[in-house]
Parts: C-alpha cells; sequence; structure tokens
C-alpha cells in the first residue's frame, strides 16, 4: 500500500511539474540558451534639477537588480541585452497644504528613460518612460537619510518596473 501511494504521489509531482513548464522564482522569461549576458550603460543625469550622484547610483542597482534576479554575466559592451538611457526627471512638488499656505506634504519624483535591446530577440526591445515617488513631510528637508531612504524607495520601484517590462512580460 505505501508503494502505491508513493508511485501515485511521484505521478502527480510529475504532471504537476510538467505541466507548468520551467519556473523561474524571479519570474525572468530568459532563454539562457542563447541569451548570456546584459550591459548597462551608464544613465546619464538629464534631469532639469540634478541631484549629484543618483546616476551612477541608479546604473549600479539596475545592475545588482539583474545580476541577483538572473544567472547572466554582466558586460561592458556586446551584451546579448542592452540597457541604456538617461535620467529625465527629477522634482519636488507640495502635495497638501496647511492653513498657513505651507507645504504640509512634499513630493520628490523621478522619472527614466529607458531603451532595452535585445540582441537574440528583437520584437522584445522597447523604449519607455518609468517614474516613481516618494512623499515627505513638509517640515522635512529632503537631506542625508530621508534622501537616502527617498532614493532607495524610488529606485528599487524603478528597477523592479524596468526588470518586470524588459524579462518578465508583465
Amino acid at each position: 500500500m505505501k508503494k502505491a501511494t508513493y508511485l501515485i504521489f511521484a505521478f502527480i509531482i510529475a504532471g504537476v511539474t510538467q505541466g507548468c513548464g520551467i519556473y523561474s522564482f524571479t519570474g525572468a522569461d530568459i532563454d539562457y540558451s542563447t541569451t548570456k549576458t546584459f550591459q548597462v550603460d551608464y544613465f546619464q543625469n538629464n534631469a532639469p534639477i540634478v541631484q549629484p550622484g543618483i546616476a551612477l547610483d541608479f546604473t549600479v542597482l539596475l545592475q545588482d537588480l539583474l545580476l541577483n534576479q538572473t544567472s547572466l554575466d554582466l558586460v561592458n559592451s556586446n551584451g546579448d541585452l542592452v540597457y541604456e538611457g538617461e535620467i529625465i526627471e527629477y522634482y519636488i512638488a507640495p502635495i497638501t497644504a496647511t492653513a498657513q499656505i505651507t507645504a504640509a506634504q512634499n513630493r520628490l519624483t523621478i522619472g527614466v528613460n529607458v531603451r532595452f535591446y535585445n540582441t537574440k530577440v528583437p520584437e522584445k526591445d522597447f523604449e519607455q518612460r518609468f517614474s516613481f515617488y516618494f512623499d515627505y513631510p513638509g517640515s522635512q528637508q529632503l537631506t542625508g537619510s530621508t534622501l537616502d531612504d527617498a532614493l532607495a524607495v524610488i529606485f528599487e520601484r524603478i528597477t523592479q518596473d524596468i526588470f518586470n517590462k524588459s524579462l518578465a512580460n508583465w
């Protein structure tokens, strides 16, 4: 009886894994037999307001995300997947006001224009703008750890959105 139970369980497991195909825990849809490398070109900061250092930070975070969520190798040129673009938007705007006509809450918004090239499957190429925001109290200055927190939240969301659009087919 135990053998029959194990045999039935084995068939169920085999059926489920065969029916679902290959599953990636990151959601990446990559044919690793043909796609081996990626490159992330430096994202220049072309926003009207330039916050020093964020272009390099964003470029490195996108590289790290792709390294951590895929088995691809990072190269400086001739990558199978190529990410390039620029930071096109960096601005702070009040989103709520107080009775004294001052900002009760501000919003930092960052926008990035991305061009993605898949040399193995050119139909997946795209150019798209990605943006996200961070809200903070109007009484607080956007410096130091507040700025670091804001950039971490914004860049995490934008890089994940880029990953999803380019490799997860969402």
